[in-house]
């Protein structure tokens, strides 16, 4: 007999699945708040998958190369995207406006992969990774992880920024 968790996993593995692709395309338009908390959980995250897919790599060599042509890819969008972002101080917080094309063109590829995985080769978990999977997957994790550290350091430079203007700037008497 199936656990309950197996049995519905038809209905709510789907729900998560949009309920992540949502928030994923919504973070790529418009300005954004920087939440440094946040930002810090996601690289760890990011850091422990990269790490997950490296293994992966190491034990299956067939994905090797999937592997480590998604991660260069992923690297130099995510470059590409740090290109085009905006940083900026808006009400006292730092924010940045992502380029939403970038941002949307790998969504679309996420959402695509799915889709395509979904109707032609279902969700079976005994299912083996295709190379092309863990390709887009580490196209996805190369530009994240890359897209996060060089906010991060963007974020810094433009505290340091407000910092340095601030104090050097005299007080004004009244």
């Amino acid at each position: 007999m199936a656990s309950p968790i197996a049995a519905t996993a038809p209905y709510w593995v789907p729900a998560l699945s949009m309920l992540m692709i949502y928030r994923r395309v919504r973070r790529n338009f418009g300005v954004q708040p920087w939440r440094p908390v946040r930002s810090g959980i996601r690289l760890g995250v990011l850091v422990l998958v990269a790490a997950m897919l490296c293994a992966l790599g190491a034990l299956q060599p067939s994905l090797a190369l999937g592997l480590g042509i998604g991660a260069t890819l992923g690297a130099l969008l995510g470059l590409l995207a740090l290109k085009h972002t905006h940083v900026a101080w808006r009400d006292d917080q730092r924010t940045y406006t992502p380029n939403p094309w970038i941002g949307g063109a790998l969504a679309a590829l996420l959402v695509g992969r799915i889709a395509w995985r979904y109707t032609h080769e279902g969700f079976a978990a005994t299912q083996a990774p295709s190379a092309l999977t863990m390709a887009m997957a580490t196209v996805l994790i190369g530009y994240s992880l890359v897209y996060v550290i060089g906010l991060m350091v963007q974020m810094r430079r433009l505290a340091a920024e407000r910092a340095a203007t601030s104090a050097s700037t005299p007080p004004v008497e009244l």
